[in-house]
């Protein structure tokens, strides 16, 4: 990966539609040369995926919840089971296994806190293996980014 490379990945994580004659333009290259190596980059797996960045309130979902999760089991299948059910629950935007007090921390987006607490109910109160969690509503979103460069 080159200078050009990470110019170009720089441009397409602020805007994923740019086209190749756009980036062209801005960064030098060819048109066939920009196509090439965004070709590569998703290929390779550098760029993942190409996304449209929603606005959560305006879809019903204004409010944003961190919860911190610790098991009270931490064997192979245990993890793998709560990953498992995280990754299938609609209001989980992030889930992150982490180290430190808790094990996990969960970023929710969630319509109100009625909502917040039927997903609890669910997720934490009905699961056996659940030591404790812990809540923080987000008054507002300061940043929220999936910037690399």
């Amino acid at each position: 990966m080159d200078e050009k490379d990470l110019e170009i990945l720089r441009l397409v994580q602020r805007d994923a539609r740019l086209t190749a004659d756009a980036i062209s333009q801005t960064i030098g290259l060819s048109q066939p040369a920009v196509q090439k190596r965004l070709k590569k980059l998703r290929e390779t797996g550098v760029i993942e995926r190409d996304i449209a960045v929603l606005a959560p309130a305006e879809l019903g979902r204004a409010m944003t919840v961190i919860a911190e999760v610790t098991l009270e089991r931490e064997s192979r299948r245990h993890l793998d089971d709560f990953k498992r059910k995280m990754r299938n629950a609609p209001c989980v935007q992030q889930c992150y296994y982490t180290t430190g007090e808790a094990d996990f921390m969960l970023i929710l987006l969630v319509a109100d806190i009625a909502e917040y607490e039927r997903f609890t109910q669910e997720y934490f109160f009905d699961e056996s293996n659940i030591s404790r969690f812990g809540t923080s509503v987000v008054m507002d979103r300061v940043k929220v980014s999936l910037d690399v460069l």
